[in-house]
């Protein structure tokens, strides 16, 4: 077993990690698994070393600059150095990490930043996972373990996005919030501007302004406004709308908000505002007053060799395919995206469902709670003045048949919606359906949330993803939408292509009719490998996930003309890497799109629905002409 404190206790930290030992050359952003041949890297648990030598100018020191580092995000627990001593530390993957080193650097000369790093996951982790210890002697060598976890998708490791060093001035922006209305043909913003101050030396800072000048798209100037709050309103606003329900989806303005002191410290922010509003009743979902229909998917952050770093290239190519498709949302299953991802969803008009990277949690102790509670906290931050981003999602398919979930979920959404009251919380749910005694506790939390989230924002509806039988499932009565997982003809009835309307119709018609209440499907699929063909389908063929989609869409169809069913989302938008197992050739294969993001063939079924969907013209009868021998 390697010695795990080793690094610190022979402070590797204090000096080049190259005169520590052997060094290997990582690329960041990347995970550092797929990287080399190194088998024992790529499956390496436990703490892993990176550092860099930077200079910064003595201008800054001179110009009595604040100075920060930020780490777009390091999985999974972080400790960071600078020149030698401890900077800060953080728990958890796929946020930021920042820190104010203006007083720590050297000025004009070389510096030392060292980022220990350790991808272990443990039951009191988010997402949790299991050190297994194996002490049979006579199988396993000394100290032999293995890490388990809890969720289909590989556990990558390393610094995941950009590291930045950047200034501000003695007093700056420390925070915008923003919250859109429409007003008739007018569009709406409220701002309310923090800033901080570094108090470097006599001051007079404690006199601070601010200024607003709101521009177009085009940076031309619409309007200004004075005051660190307040609310601008637009005549004849440009609204921010969806993908294809727009001549112009994703439309920005950008206020540019400035803050300046007497001292003559002044701070520029160009803050993107995307303006729009969401509504609903018992059946029908609206965005600035106009039907919506959820057309999407579940993605991963997931690519060849790089694994969940940023790849500024195939960000662009997903979002490219995403419009292919005519998609107009999806969901960040099952951890907050790169930021550069989220700017791209707001500029292209795609709905996002924010998620933490709360995935199968159980246990559900105070510490876990305090500890989701912040990463809560940490992704409402960064996300919240996001046009694209519809919903909060607390995470993915807990153990929430377990009693301590009563107030453990109870404290974690409201306090969720104490940090952003202005959307909806959400929750991907997976509970036994024997537990029944323990979901009756669970809907009577689901009650008390859902009723104080409707009091702290009766703007914008309440849901959670559900994947139980209907009559054994207590918290959608709570809900103002109904999510439902269902994979018919895949883990149920595998073969049987022929039961999918009928199953499908019959429980979403049941849902609506025992809860009055908007439904949708929120993942349904099959897995296929690509270039595997069999006529008749048969399961793994691209012919037979194509073909499930297909019954699928005549249930979906069928229960679109009933007036209440609000969208559909596949899983999942390509293929993605997952633990070594039996059932995972290769990875996931739900993709509709490979790994390398080569359409399959349901790729192009989908495609031609959403288009359809987008255009309204989509009838029951329709589908790709090549498929219509299947259909029969």
């Amino acid at each position: 077993m390697l010695d795990a404190e080793k690094g610190f206790r022979e402070e590797w930290y204090a000096q080049p990690l190259s005169k520590s030992g052997p060094v290997i050359s990582m690329a960041v952003p990347s995970s550092y698994n797929d990287i080399t041949q190194d088998k024992d890297l790529r499956d390496h648990i436990g703490w892993a070393w990176y550092d860099r030598l930077f200079y910064v100018p003595s201008r800054w020191q001179t110009d009595k600059q604040r100075v920060v580092l930020r780490l777009g995000s390091a999985h999974y627990n972080s400790i960071i150095y600078l020149n030698g001593h401890s900077l800060t530390s953080h728990e958890g993957g796929h946020l930021p990490i920042m820190a104010d080193i203006t007083t720590k650097l050297v000025y004009g000369k070389e510096n030392l930043v060292t980022v220990a790093i350790n991808n272990t996951l443990t039951p009191e982790t988010i997402p949790q996972g299991t050190i297994v210890k194996h002490n049979d002697p006579s199988r396993y060598p000394p100290g032999y373990f293995a890490q388990s976890y809890n969720f289909d998708f590989t556990n990558y490791a390393g610094i995941h996005r950009p590291v930045y060093i950047y200034t501000t001035p003695q007093t700056f922006i420390d925070d915008i919030l923003i919250t859109t209305d429409i007003n008739g043909a007018n569009g709406v913003i409220t701002y309310n501007v923090t800033h901080g101050n570094t108090m470097i030396g006599p001051s007079r800072s404690g006199e601070v302004g601010c200024s607003m000048k709101l521009l177009d798209n085009e940076g031309d100037h619409v309007t200004s406004a004075m005051g660190c709050q307040g609310t601008i309103e637009i005549s004849n606003a440009s609204l921010w709308w969806p993908y294809l329900m727009s001549e112009n989806p994703g439309y920005m303005y950008t206020l540019l908000v400035a803050v300046s002191d007497a001292d003559g410290n002044l701070d520029l922010y160009p803050q993107k505002v995307g303006i729009r509003t969401l509504g609903w009743n018992s059946t029908t979902l609206t965005i600035n007053n106009k039907p919506l229909y959820l057309r999407g998917c579940g993605k991963h952050e997931d690519a060849d060799i790089r694994g969940k770093g940023v790849d500024y290239a195939l960000i662009v190519k997903d979002f490219s395919l995403l419009k292919w498709l005519g998609a107009n949302s999806f969901r960040t299953s099952h951890y907050p995206y790169a930021e550069e991802i989220m700017d791209m969803a707001d500029k292209e008009g795609i709905m996002i469902i924010d998620e933490s990277p709360a995935v199968g949690l159980s246990g559900f102790d105070e510490a876990l709670m305090n500890k989701h509670i912040s990463v809560m906290q940490e992704l409402v931050q960064r996300d919240k003045n996001r046009p694209s981003v519809i919903m909060w999602s607390v995470g993915n398919e807990p153990k929430s048949n377990e009693a301590a979930a009563l107030n453990y979920f109870s404290a974690v959404v409201n306090s969720t919606k104490a940090f952003d009251p202005t959307r909806p919380v959400t929750c991907v749910l997976a509970v036994d359906k024997h537990s029944d005694l323990a979901v009756c506790k669970f809907v009577v939390f689901f009650r008390k949330v859902v009723s104080a989230t409707k009091s702290a924002d009766p703007s914008r509806p309440v849901t959670c993803v559900l994947n139980k039988p209907k009559e054994k499932e207590y918290a959608a009565s709570s809900l103002d939408v109904i999510l439902v997982n269902r994979y018919y003809s895949w883990y149920g009835d595998t073969g049987h292509l022929e039961v999918i309307k009928m199953q499908t119709v019959t429980e979403f018609s049941e849902w609506h009719l025992l809860h009055n209440k908007p439904v949708m499907i929120s993942e349904y699929g099959a897995g296929s490998l690509p270039g595997y063909h069999m006529d008749p389908a048969w399961t793994w063929s691209e012919e037979y996930q194509a073909e499930l989609m297909i019954r699928n869409f005549e249930a979906f169809d069928e229960l679109r003309s009933k007036g209440y069913f609000v969208g559909e989302m596949i899983w999942n938008f390509a293929d993605f890497s997952t633990p070594q197992g039996h059932t995972r050739p290769g990875g996931n294969r739900k993709g509709i799109f490979t790994r390398s993001r080569q359409p399959k063939m349901a790729a192009h079924v989908l495609r031609y629905r959403y288009h359809n969907l987008a255009n309204d013209t989509l009838t029951n009868s329709q589908a790709p002409l090549c498929f219509t021998s299947v259909l029969h």
